[in-house]
């Protein structure tokens, strides 16, 4: 039997490996890491001692692009409905390496969740349901993120920034196209340089994106919505209300899942979404 762990480079798919290990031991476990990019240094020091840890090498994956790469081939920015980036660049190269390295019959694929993303588990399940999905942190003993942090600091793995600095996860550096407005307020203030950076790849693909015919009215991956209709609200837009002190929304955090769901595409006329329809030669080719 192989057990292959979708190793995110977080400490939920640590512990979820590390559970495996104990059970299994070594020679059949992969751990399986999808690699953005547009990860933290310290993600990458966090996989390595893990895998020194755990004895087992980490086994990288990409397409070798970046989330803003992929807008720009794509002829759209991702957004919390329809999160492309991690459709691409997660969730279909793990897929597409469990298919040639492993057979259904023979093989169980481990996820990071933790006590309170069991829905998760049961989606992925019912989505795949030819592939023998699991979830070790869903079980006993249950762990939350304080317990998880205190025992792998025992273990000597140092606890990623991300982390420390309040993200709930170690992806992206920190970003996210399914965050909401919360979270990016969060990030300008603890890591300004990282909203800068996206914010000039939001404004720079909106540009390359209407040069190409696709959109003049742009794109963003938050929405606006004062006044009860949802309206483009980009990082530039967000950061002057932060910068003039407005008081914004305490309650919209969103979230990263990336790789553990399977949603369905978007209706053109869905207004929480931003659909682009691009002309034959807007989208390059794989």
């Amino acid at each position: 039997m192989k057990h292959v762990v979708n190793f995110s480079g977080g400490l939920c798919s640590f512990w979820a490996a590390h559970r495996v290990v104990e059970k299994y031991g070594t020679k059949d476990v992969t751990l399986l890491f999808a690699d953005t990019l547009v990860e933290d240094d310290e993600l990458y020091i966090f996989n390595q001692k893990s895998a020194q840890i755990l004895g087992v090498p980490i086994t990288r994956i990409s397409k070798e692009m970046t989330p803003w790469e992929l807008f720009r081939k794509q002829g759209m920015i991702g957004n919390s409905r329809y999160p492309i980036c991690s459709v691409y660049l997660k969730r279909e190269i793990l897929d597409k390496w469990h298919i040639e390295n492993c057979l259904e019959m023979d093989t169980v694929i481990y996820l990071g969740f933790d006590w309170k993303e069991a829905a998760r588990l049961n989606d992925i399940r019912n989505a795949k349901p030819r592939w023998r999905w699991e979830a070790p942190m869903l079980d006993e003993p249950l762990w939350d993120k304080c317990k998880m942090q205190h025992e792998a600091e025992l273990l000597g793995l140092k606890i990623p920034r991300l982390y420390l600095l309040g993200f709930p996860h170690n992806n992206c550096g920190g970003r996210c196209v399914r965050a909401g407005i919360c979270y990016w307020v969060h990030l300008y203030r603890v890591l300004p340089n990282r909203y800068l950076e996206w914010e000039e790849e939001e404004a720079a693909t909106n540009l390359e994106l209407a040069r190409r015919g696709i959109s003049s009215a742009g794109f963003s991956m938050l929405k606006d919505r004062r006044g009860g209709a949802a309206k483009t609200l980009t990082l530039r837009m967000l950061r002057d209300r932060i910068e003039a002190g407005e008081k914004l929304p305490t309650h919209e955090w969103g979230g990263c899942g990336c790789a553990g769901e399977y949603l369905k595409e978007p209706e053109e006329d869905d207004d929480d979404h931003q659909v682009a329809t691009p002309s034959p030669t807007a989208q390059a080719s794989d």
